[in-house]
Parts: C-alpha cells; structure tokens; sequence
C-alpha cells in the first residue's frame, strides 16, 4: 500500500483582494486545478479591526508536486509568504 500523506501549502496574504488573486493565478501558473484552493481569513490575536485579518489561501498537494521555493516566491509576489508546515 502506497504512503499516503495530506500535505497541505498555506500561504499567508495581507488582504482578501490578494488572497482571491493568488488562489486564481494558482491554477494557471501551477496546474492546480484538481486541488481547488481554499481561502480562510485569519484574525490575529487581539485585533478589533477586521480588515487587519490575514488571508491564507490553503492548498491541497498530496501527489507532493509543488516545489516550495515557487510557492515562497510566487507569494512574494503579493507580499504574502508560505508557512511551514
């Protein structure tokens, strides 16, 4: 029986608009479009102000074909990061 691991990709963005960006350009600059994105904002502690939430936009990768680097500078691009696992 093949290992089988749900690895996931969390990128972190500074705001909704970048999050629906980056979760689109996803499809047509990785092929990701078995792997739907999903976009999840993300209060940060002690913040009253809902338009300083984070958005992540998390993605599915259990055949392990997204190379981190490119997810690390393809979020750069929005001025968002990928979190390690």
């Amino acid at each position: 029986m093949a290992d089988v691991s749900d690895v996931r990709h969390v990128l972190v963005l500074p705001d909704r608009e970048a999050a629906e960006a980056v979760a689109e350009e996803l499809g047509e600059r990785f092929g990701v479009d078995d792997e739907e994105p999903r976009l999840v904002r993300d209060a940060l502690a002690g913040e009253d102000d809902a338009e300083d939430a984070q958005w992540l936009v998390v993605l599915r990768d259990e055949r392990r074909r997204l190379d981190p680097g490119a997810l690390d500078e393809f979020a750069a691009e929005w001025e968002g990061w990928r979190e390690e696992p």
